[in-house]
């Protein structure tokens, strides 16, 4: 597979009340377009291996979510509406008119929410280690509680309880990198903007409604020892999407992205091959 990770550029643009910080990768033809979504409390670096292993042909571009990363806070007041909205605005700034939205955990719940306000801007999804499903009672009670912990521990208790759930024992032992490169995200992070996603999580939307409507070919891939998104809320995805393909990769937790990059990458470039997106000589 060919490497083009010497061509990826850090950039900013100023959307709304925000200053976006994101990767690209041009690719021969800037008209297709895969955008990138971290999940929480991540940022754009945990998508450098799928920048780079992207087809020629295509564009790829990590955005740091609002308040991740380099990206600045704004307003204060995060929501998966809020972050959907400022992904379509990035889109109509950059000039895109349609792009495949890849997005794992979070960036899956902004993916579906952005596809619910534009569908037409959506040419694909690939979606990871996420579901459609609102948080119940009990699922907002431990987000609550998580925040209670930020606020009294801090940031970096929470980083190693996160990390500790997050992957797979097998990653956990065998992928230093991967291990580093999350806690490093995570203190990144400010703990306002941490409890601030926090809040945003719990009181996202239910989207499956809108699953059956999708016209798109999607991906749904999940890490099979995901203990954060079950087999079930996958299964959810696969059964409601009109046109969707599974994979699942063995011995992987809630980032296969960082966890298995080959495995991921080849089920990200099947996919992106069979979508026959114009300019790709298919």
């Amino acid at each position: 597979m060919a490497n083009y990770e010497k061509l990826i550029k850090r950039k900013r643009i100023r959307i709304g009340d925000i200053s976006i910080s994101y990767l690209i990768r041009e690719g021969t033809h800037p008209e297709n377009t895969v955008l990138f979504i971290h999940g929480f409390p991540f940022n754009k670096n945990i998508w450098l291996s799928q920048l780079s292993a992207l087809p020629q042909h295509l564009t790829g571009i990590a955005i740091d979510v609002r308040g991740h990363g380099n990206s600045t806070i704004g307003h204060g007041f995060f929501s998966i509406d809020v972050f959907a909205k400022d992904l379509l605005v990035f889109m109509r700034k950059m000039g895109i008119e349609k792009a495949v939205l890849c997005g794992v955990s979070m960036g899956g719940y902004i993916a579906l929410r952005a596809y619910e306000i534009q569908p037409e801007a959506i040419s694909g999804l690939i979606l990871s280690d996420t579901n459609s499903l609102a948080d119940n009672n009990a699922a907002k009670q431990k987000r609550f509680d998580t925040i209670q912990s930020v606020l009294k521990n801090g940031k970096r208790a929470f980083s190693i309880g996160f990390v500790n759930n997050v992957f797979s024992q097998k990653s956990l032992a065998e992928n230093p990198e991967a291990v580093d490169l999350i806690k490093s995200t995570i203190r990144r992070n400010v703990e306002s903007s941490i409890c601030a996603t926090l809040l945003a999580l719990a009181s996202r939307t239910d989207t499956t409604e809108s699953l059956k409507t999708i016209p798109v070919p999607a991906l749904v891939i999940r890490g099979a020892a995901d203990t954060l998104t079950t087999r079930e809320q996958a299964d959810i995805l696969v059964q409601h999407i009109p046109d969707v393909t599974f994979v699942e990769i063995p011995e992987c937790g809630h980032l296969p992205n960082l966890e298995d990059e080959a495995q991921f990458n080849r089920a990200m470039n099947d996919y992106l091959t069979r979508l026959a997106l114009p300019g790709s000589g298919l």
